[in-house]
């Protein structure tokens, strides 16, 4: 389970990989990555140089997996999101939490992280995330939770996300949230103000940039986008990335935006309007310039980067469950 790379570790909708680059810094070794969506594919396994699982978890059987000393994923969050619909597990996208659950009971690897929306420990929600976290205890782990803030790791964006941490009973600890890293807030003028401006795009990627991946996706503005500010100044961190360009923020250069109504903003001048650019984006979820994202439609590369946990985020819970894992194995060997 370790070798010269670190611990092995196994990864579930891995994405673009945000969550294991943050491990891979902490100096723990992705050995095993699943993801089913074809967008991201190519974007893993160009900057992982590991093949990616390209089943549904639904089809990936525990011997499947290689030996490792733990688990890491993100199920997917669009059942729980505040923005969404609220299904929940009544949603197939909700249920795959217990596939996780599945691979994780018959593997038993010493730890494990799920990471997900803030809305899934919303009063509607509860009930159904409690009996996850009862079924986790059930099968042999100590677990803990908390619901962080990206802006205090090392990360210039607004990002509320539920960590869930487990460790198993023979380790005789629980993951403690007090212990994690803090930072001080980073503004956009830190993240991407250095960054010249970006490449227009109406959907298809340019073919050549002097920035990979530096590319605005054009187009008209939703009334759910103008139904708020979606503008922050130089001195501020980021809104939230989300998956998809036409929700993206706004770059900082860009004018103010007014409340004409309830639910209804306007730009107070047309010119110099756009939105933030898929690198620029990547900066903000601390992506490393070197980390290039390939896509067929700029849409996927905003849709990557939005559904990724955050590197810096990812790095910091990681850097604390090496600490803890080190000290178990160090003790067990004396």
């Amino acid at each position: 389970m370790t070798n010269k790379k670190g611990h092995a570790v196994a990864s579930f909708f891995s994405g673009a990989g945000g969550l294991d680059l943050g491990f891979t810094n902490s100096g723990f070794n992705i050995v095993y990555a699943n993801d089913n969506w074809s967008g991201c594919w190519v974007t893993f396994e160009k900057n992982h140089n590991l093949n990616i699982d390209k089943r549904s978890i639904v089809d990936v059987k525990p011997e499947d997996i290689p030996e490792v000393i733990g688990f890491c994923g993100g199920p997917p969050c669009q059942s729980w999101s505040l923005a969404g619909e609220m299904k929940g597990i009544k949603d197939n996208r909700g249920k795959l939490f217990y596939e996780y659950l599945r691979l994780l009971k018959d593997k038993k690897p010493l730890f494990f992280l799920a990471e997900n929306v803030a809305g899934i420990v919303c009063k509607t929600h509860m009930p159904e995330f409690e009996k996850i976290i009862k079924e986790f205890k059930k099968i042999g782990y100590n677990v803990s939770w908390r619901l962080l803030n990206t802006k205090d790791f090392n990360t210039p964006q607004e990002r509320k996300r539920v960590i869930v941490i487990g460790y198993r009973e023979d380790l005789k600890k629980t993951f403690d949230f007090d212990k994690l890293k803090t930072s001080k807030e980073i503004s956009l003028k830190e993240a991407i103000g250095d960054l010249p401006p970006s490449t227009p795009a109406k959907s298809k990627p340019n073919e050549k940039l002097a920035i990979p991946n530096h590319e605005h996706m054009t187009g008209s503005f939703s009334p759910i986008f103008m139904s708020r500010n979606r503008r922050k100044d130089w001195k501020d961190y980021s809104f939230t990335i989300q998956a998809g360009g036409r929700q993206a923020p706004l770059h900082p250069s860009s004018p103010n935006m007014k409340k004409i109504s309830a639910d209804k903003w306007e730009f107070e001048k047309d010119e110099g309007v756009r939105r933030m650019s898929v690198r620029e984006a990547a900066r903000i979820q601390t992506f490393p310039d070197d980390f290039i994202f390939y896509y067929n439609n700029v849409a996927d590369g905003y849709k990557m980067i939005g559904n990724a946990v955050s590197v810096k985020f990812a790095e910091a819970i990681a850097t604390q469950i090496k600490k803890d894992l080190d000290e178990f194995l160090n003790n067990k060997t004396d």
